[in-house]
Parts: C-alpha cells; structure tokens; sequence
C-alpha cells in the first residue's frame, strides 16, 4: 500500500473510532434520561446515535477491507469495498428510522406523561453542540480523504443535532404548557432519518452504477493532455472507479498523421505519465486519431461534414474523421445530447448527409456517449 493511501486509512480510522466513543457515551446518556423521564423521543435519540456508532465501525471494517493487496483474484484490488461499507451504513439508518417510526405511533396510540429534570436538559442540549461539532469535523474530513462513508457519517450527525434540538424544544414546551408532543416529535424524527437513509443508499448505488463524474475532473485531465504540443484533442475519455483513490481510464487523442509509431509510443508514455503526476489517474491506453494534414479531398470533405454534423441541434461533438481513398470509406464519431428526442434518427439524417457529401465513399458513423 502506497504512504498516501496509508494516510487516508489512518485519517477514517481514527475519525470514525472519534465517532464511535463519542455515538456510545451520547447513547448511553440518551438512553438513561429516555428511560427515568418516560420520553420516547429521547430514547430513539439515543438508538439513533447507537447506530452512528455501529455504522462508523462498519466504515473502520470497509476502509481495511478496501486497503488489502491486490492479489491474483482482484488484480485492481478491494478499493470497491468502500461502497458497499457505505451501502450497509445507508441500510441502517434506514432501518433505525422505520423501527422509530413504529414505536413513536404506537406510543401516539398509548402516550406517556413524560418527566424531565434540569439534568436531562443539559445532556440533551449538550448532545446538540457535540453532534453539531462532530458532524463538521467528520464531514469535512471525509470531503478531504474522498471517503463516501465518513461524509455519509457527517451529514447524519448534523442532522442528529436538528434531531436532539426539535427534542429539546419538545421538552420546553411540555415545561411551560404542559403540552406533550414527546411522539408527535419521534415521528417527524423517524421520517428525517428514513429520508436521510434513502438519500444515502441513492447516493451509494450511483457511485455502484457509475455515475458520471465531476465535469470540472475530466475537463482538467482533458486540458493536461491537451497541454502537449503534439497532441490536437482529447476525446472519449472514460474513467472506471475500483475505489475512492483508484480511477482507471482510457482517451482517445488526434495527432498529425505524418507522426511515426515510435514517436506516438513516446507521447503515449509521457502522456499517461503526466496525467498520472496531475490527477492520479491510471490512462490504460491511449488510443490515436489520425488528423488528417494533407491538402486535398479528404481535408475539404472533412471541414464539410464536421460543420454540417454540428449545425444539428443536438449534436455535442463530432471527431474522428477519416476518410480511406483506397478502400473508399469514410469514419467518424458523433456525441448526440443524452437528452436530445429521437436520438436514433438523428443519428440516421447524419448519416444520410455524411453519404451526400461524400459521393461514392460508404459512410461508417459511431454513435459515442456524452461522457
């Protein structure tokens, strides 16, 4: 394991242990002031904050998961584990949140006259200011080490803290009117951590099914490439996730076609070497354009059908021109919006005004995918 994925395992470790005695201490206070004052909310409170606990030991397990060796098995190792850590996190504060809500409509059917002290309104309103802090702290943490998990586990805790508020604005009120709301308020406590669940489960399984990535990361890692003096453009850049600190990728770039293969093995290396430098991203393979540079037929078409493609309303980008004399083709690659209607016969009106402007070539069109 490299020094800088070391540090990143030390930093969650250490703050999810954080989280873990601070969730334990805050239970176990909740639970006894829950228990002598007859306050639902309170104890839900304090089964909330046993699972944070329960979830940050998830994160510990997860993040030394996610750092074993790759072996013969996993060649690009367990980085992946780190999702589904954060998945199991997701699923219970999920379950915390149905259970909660289960025991406050009953308690709705059969209420309780709750009884506090000035000692129970203290540690409820010290809860407040610790989650509060500790939620920032772990939050901003995670942000730093790019761990789904400790960010998931700092959201959880600022809501927390809104949580332990709305109780203890529950329990100021029965004070001054008598009024219980005890599980009017385990209710609405109940729905904020579902919603809070499902929103971390989606947010998990899109990392799970790919979701795009930061345009900003790909427009920098596009612009290092570009940088290169032999190089035209950047395209079909693809980036694979095996763990939060593992991005695998591949992009095509055009170069002049008068380039020999050892000069283009040359770029590729110091390419991929760069990128690697800059953004700590692995390029796999750099795949070549040939631009065409000689005046002639196939420069002319190409101006033309490049400016006919992207006049459609639509079209994101067209590349990868080529036009073949002694086989008589033409090639090239068309981004259509992932939004646009009827992308296919889009695709199909390109097509046909690519074989009107290149008489007597046979027109082989790809559709790319807006990446």
């Amino acid at each position: 394991m490299s020094q800088t994925a070391q540090s990143r395992e030390q930093v969650i470790v250490r703050t999810s242990i954080i989280g873990i005695l601070a969730n334990i201490l805050l239970a176990a206070l909740k639970a006894v002031v829950g228990i002598v004052s007859h306050s639902i909310a309170v104890v839900l409170d304090a089964v909330n904050n046993l699972s944070d606990a329960l979830s940050s030991v998830i994160t510990i397990a997860g993040t030394k998961l996610a750092g074993k060796k790759p072996d013969k098995k996993h060649p690009l190792g367990y980085g992946r584990v780190e999702y589904l850590s954060a998945m199991i996190v997701s699923a219970l504060v999920l379950y915390a949140g149905l259970t909660s809500l289960v025991e406050s409509v009953k308690k709705i059917i059969h209420p309780e006259t709750p009884d506090y002290s000035v000692v129970s309104l203290v540690i409820i309103v010290s809860a407040v200011v610790v989650k509060l802090l500790m939620g920032s702290y772990v939050k901003k943490t995670g942000e730093k080490v790019n761990s789904a998990s400790l960010v998931a586990s700092g959201e959880d805790a600022r809501l927390d803290a809104i949580l332990s508020a709305s109780v203890f604005l529950s329990a100021v009120i029965f004070l001054l009117t008598g009024l219980s709301l005890e599980a009017y308020v385990g209710v609405l406590i109940a729905i904020m951590i579902i919603r809070a669940g499902i929103e971390m489960l989606r947010d998990t399984l899109d990392e799970i099914l790919g979701k795009r990535l930061d345009r900003d990361f790909l427009a920098e890692i596009r612009k290092t490439i570009c940088e290169d003096p032999r190089v035209d453009g950047a395209f079909d850049l693809i980036l694979h996730s095996y763990g939060p600190e593992r991005l695998l990728g591949s992009v095509h770039v055009s170069v002049e076609d008068t380039m020999t293969a050892e000069e283009i093995d040359e770029m590729e290396r110091e390419l991929a070497a760069e990128v690697y430098r800059k953004h700590n991203v692995i390029l796999t393979g750099v795949g070549i354009y040939a631009e065409n540079t000689k005046p002639g037929e196939a420069l002319d078409l190409q101006h033309r059908v490049m400016k006919a493609a992207t006049a459609r309303d639509g079209v994101l980008q067209v590349h990868g021109f080529r036009l073949d004399e002694k086989k008589k083709t033409v090639t090239m690659d068309v981004i259509i919006d992932l939004e646009a209607e009827n992308r296919g016969e889009l695709m199909k009106e390109i097509q046909k005004e690519t074989e009107d402007i290149c008489r007597g070539y046979s027109v082989h069109l790809q559709m790319d995918l807006d990446f």
